[in-house]
């Protein structure tokens, strides 16, 4: 299936229960919510419209690694945008090399409201040069930065309504 993000907004009072433990507030089954369906369900019919709020779920499929390498440093020695620190992680892969272990992390709003700022200054030019050095060609086909900028812009418009909101967010790469 892969290896997908998911990000839940919750209110500032659950802040200090959120960054303790983040999966207080990530749903139990994070696929069911981005794609509309019965927690748990193993089968079933779905017209793939998220059963959460788009304020309340951020889905960023598969196009999480852009938008992380598109904010990390430039560098070994660079400082990463603002932005990083929600798509910033790693899956850790177990010993048998075909399951893993989610990376999760908690942002307070104050951290939410920095990467809200961050995202509205990212712009196409910003995209294709963050994506060229992944691609043998040495530029990002159009495909994959109107990919990675679709995803760019979902989440730029959930940080800005957490950020709104005073709410921070707890993520999850699994």
């Amino acid at each position: 299936m892969g290896i997908r993000y998911y990000a839940y907004a919750f209110d500032s009072d659950q802040t200090v229960q959120a960054l303790a433990d983040p999966l207080t507030v990530i749903g139990a089954d994070p696929l069911a919510d981005a794609w509309g369906l019965e927690p748990g369900s193993t089968e079933g019919v779905t017209d793939f419209r998220q059963s959460l709020p788009e304020r309340d779920l951020l889905y960023l499929d598969k196009a999480w690694p852009y938008l992380q390498r598109l904010t990390a440093p430039r560098s070994s020695d660079g400082v990463a945008r603002a932005a990083y620190r929600m798509f910033e992680g790693e899956v850790t892969f177990a010993e048998d090399g075909c399951t893993w272990h989610p990376w999760v992390r908690a942002l307070a709003p104050h951290d939410v409201t920095l990467i809200a700022r961050d995202l509205e200054t990212i712009n196409d030019d910003d995209i294709k040069a963050g994506l060229s050095g992944s691609f043998a060609t040495g530029q990002a086909p159009e495909s994959e930065v109107a990919y990675a900028a679709a995803f760019l812009d979902r989440a730029r418009g959930f940080v800005r309504a957490a950020a709104r909101d005073g709410r921070g967010f707890a993520y999850m790469i699994c």
